[in-house]
């Protein structure tokens, strides 16, 4: 973050604020990344454009990227597109029946990306998540981390939000985390999906130390309802981090505690264009 910081804060006009911004990136009590973009976040300029969104990514001073599909674009090409802008895909998410039904062929793919994790953002299911659901869905995670790991490739799930339905002493998150072994399925927590159903995430950071390896920065305009666990809300509500609701330093120190590896920011709203050099300079910024 910090050698790319120069040419960010120039491109956002902040150029002036350097020596300050550089003295708080320095202090023990900062935000330190490494920090890189969940490219979904510009999915409708993709769908048009893929070689100039992936320069608009480059201006933003981004070094890695989490991906969720190459846009019509081979496995091959798309990493070699990325590597002429100087990003690097660390992580990537893939369909749920993919896992399920052709593992191995998620394998071949992220290895084709060179990325060092692939996930899986969305467990199908009607109604309530449920317990059978839950168990069925561990067993296939267990199993796409035995295979992606003689890849040299880690498998990881990313929190929605559904998974916090009552269970037992808990929730049918815990039952997810129990079922799931924890040298093959690593998990990526997606803030935004832990707060909208009334989770605490610093709290389950601890909870579930050295499980987490990824995290999804986002922040909940102070607007949004909580206690939910619908897994989905208005996309409007992505706001730029340091402007919503959610405790952004309290959560950041804990990932920190807890050995989080990397950061993406994903921004799903209309606006991301606008807001992910803003949430870019509160990373730079924030401290606790």
């Amino acid at each position: 973050m910090k050698s790319n910081l120069k040419f960010l804060l120039g491109s956002i006009g902040l150029l002036s604020a350097l020596p300050v911004l550089n003295a708080v990136a320095q202090s023990g009590n900062s935000f330190k990344g490494p920090i890189g973009l969940q490219l979904y976040s510009l999915r409708a300029q993709f769908q048009k454009d893929v070689p100039g969104t992936l320069d608009e990514v480059k201006t933003f001073g981004i070094k890695y990227a989490e991906l969720a599909g190459t846009y019509n674009v081979k496995p091959e090409e798309f990493k070699a597109q990325l590597a002429q802008r100087g990003i690097t895909a660390i992580s990537g998410h893939f369909g749920y029946e993919r896992y399920r039904d052709d593992v191995e062929g998620v394998a071949s793919e992220a290895k084709a990306l060179g990325l060092k994790y692939a996930g899986c953002a969305w467990i199908p299911h009607k109604g309530d998540f449920d317990e059978k659901t839950c168990r069925e869905a561990a067993a296939v995670f267990n199993h796409a981390g035995e295979v992606l790991a003689k890849q040299g490739i880690k498998f990881f799930y990313h929190t929605h939000g559904y998974e916090f339905q009552p269970f037992g002493n808990g929730t049918l998150f815990d039952l997810l985390m129990a079922e799931t072994k924890p040298n093959l399925v690593h998990y990526e927590m997606d803030i935004f999906w832990i707060f909208h159903p009334g989770q605490d995430p610093a709290k389950l950071l601890e909870k579930y130390r050295g499980r987490w390896e990824l995290m999804h920065l986002k922040d909940m305009k102070k607007s949004t309802p909580t206690g939910l666990l619908t897994g989905g809300t208005d996309v409007s509500n992505d706001v730029a981090l340091g402007t919503g609701k959610i405790d952004l330093p309290a959560t950041l120190r804990a990932a920190r505690k807890v050995g989080v590896k990397w950061y993406f920011i994903e921004d799903e709203s209309p606006t991301s264009e606008q807001q992910i050099p803003e949430s870019l300079r509160y990373l730079s910024e924030v401290k606790w």
